[in-house]
């Protein structure tokens, strides 16, 4: 969200708590955006809560839509955008691990006890500026604690993405997790395969992307027991040794939290090919012994089979389709790096000029900060897209397919084969202008007599 966006969000949540207090109605802001303003933290949104019944908030806001009336909650439309309003209310029962039966409306102490986590069970006045806390929240956010409210089994049986939640927060806010609260997610961590994927991915990805130490988070999920339901190819890499030689730092898992914790500012396709660029190693891993005779770690086309995983558990998280071929992209591509200076001027401009580059350049260096150090290639890389500065990493193509055929090579895969030899010539800079291309081409089809050489 925009600073503006998020200025006209709160610029609406004031006039509708406004709107129900003149009405005689408690109307407050809930939640999150509380949290975040105590923290000096921009909020992503601004909810609303209140005693007002849901039949009263459509009353009060005629192109309010009830899309979870019978949950108590109502979308307040101001400017085409919709906020939610919701009913104080007590949830019923669940019978999903995720979603209440039936709800029962009540008071603000009510709402505030069913909540997840004290930090997230806040009131605030805004027309007063006071905060309302009912469950210690404003305590824990001083302490830097994540505590579930009341007994955390019970909030965790009413809804099992809590758990996940529980560690995104204390991984994204750099809190610690209440003892007794991560006592309970380690004995209910089975329960979040009752979860849909697309909800893990939700959380997984901003646990990733607005984390500053993400690689703390995964070690969180997997010493909580999260991790080997939701990502158990990540596990996998644990303890999985590597050459020291190399990898200084220790096995594949450790290797992966060392790069998430070193991120700044991720795109989600270079976070999920951070946190899955060696998954293809327990399966490939191999103790091979050496021509002197000692034994070493080898991974024999570990970033092919992990570029297979890799696009399993993404479509198994329902993450977007240009999101899930980027991150497998950059996977696939990341030993390519090891061969640049040796790759000839055309075939490193296209390496460069792939639409994913900036991601696995990125990739390329987290890769070697968080293990051998090497950064030489890396520095290559970037003096050589230095030299291109004032011209396009990949022109458009002197030469087109239409040229080929007109010099009597008959439609087929020569024409792609010479068309990919004159591109080629074009990009290594062997030639300053199309007709001295078109020349050279044309003498080289002379010289098989019409026929692709």
């Amino acid at each position: 969200m925009s600073d503006s966006d998020s200025t006209n969000d709160r610029r609406a949540a004031l006039a509708i708590v406004q709107r129900l207090k003149d009405n005689g109605f408690e109307a407050y802001w809930v939640g999150g955006c509380v949290r975040d303003m105590i923290m000096r933290r921009t909020p992503r949104d601004y909810d609303v809560a209140t005693n007002a019944a849901p039949d009263q908030i459509l009353a009060l806001f005629p192109k309010a839509l009830a899309v979870g009336k019978d949950f108590g909650v109502v979308q307040v439309v101001i400017d085409g955008e919709p906020h939610d309003v919701a009913t104080f209310r007590r949830d019923v029962s669940y019978e999903d691990s995720r979603h209440p039966t039936s709800v029962v409306f009540t008071s603000a102490e009510e709402d505030a006890r069913r909540r997840d986590f004290t930090i997230n069970g806040l009131f605030y006045d805004p027309l007063t500026e006071i905060v309302i806390d009912y469950v210690g929240g404003q305590k824990d956010i001083d302490g830097r604690l994540i505590r579930a409210i009341g007994r955390p089994e019970e909030r965790f049986a009413e809804d099992a993405l809590r758990m996940l939640r529980a560690i995104r927060f204390a991984s994204v806010l750099e809190f610690t997790v209440d003892p007794a609260t991560l006592s309970a997610i380690r004995d209910m961590a089975p329960r979040i395969t009752n979860i849909s994927a697309e909800r893990i991915q939700q959380e997984l990805t901003l646990l990733l992307t607005e984390s500053r130490r993400a690689g703390d988070g995964l070690k969180l999920l997997s010493d909580t027991g999260l991790l080997k339901f939701i990502l158990p190819e990540v596990g996998r890499m644990i303890g999985q040794e590597q050459p020291p030689e190399f990898h200084p730092e220790g096995d594949v898992f450790t290797h992966t939290v060392l790069m998430l914790n070193a991120m700044t500012h991720p795109s989600i396709p270079l976070a999920y090919a951070v946190l899955l660029h060696d998954v293809g190693k327990p399966d490939t891993a191999k103790n091979a012994v050496e021509p002197d005779g000692s034994r070493r770690w080898r991974f024999h086309g570990h970033a092919k089979t992990g570029a297979e995983i890799a696009e399993q558990i993404l479509k198994r998280l329902k993450l977007p389709n240009r999101d899930i071929d980027a991150a497998v992209q950059c996977i696939r591509n990341h030993m390519g790096f090891m061969d640049v200076r040796n790759m000839r001027r055309a075939t490193l401009r296209q390496f460069v000029g792939a639409p994913t580059f900036p991601d696995e350049l990125e990739l390329h260096r987290l890769d070697c900060l968080s293990s051998h150090g090497d950064l030489s290639n890396h520095e290559f890389l970037e003096k050589f897209l230095e030299e291109l500065k004032n011209e396009p990493v990949l022109p458009a193509p002197w030469i087109r397919g239409g040229d080929i055929l007109s010099l009597g090579i008959p439609e087929g895969p020569a024409v792609g084969a010479w068309y990919k030899k004159a591109y080629e010539a074009q990009l290594e800079g062997r030639f300053t202008d199309r007709d001295a291309l078109l020349s050279w081409l044309k003498s080289e089809l002379a010289k098989v007599n019409g026929k692709p050489g």
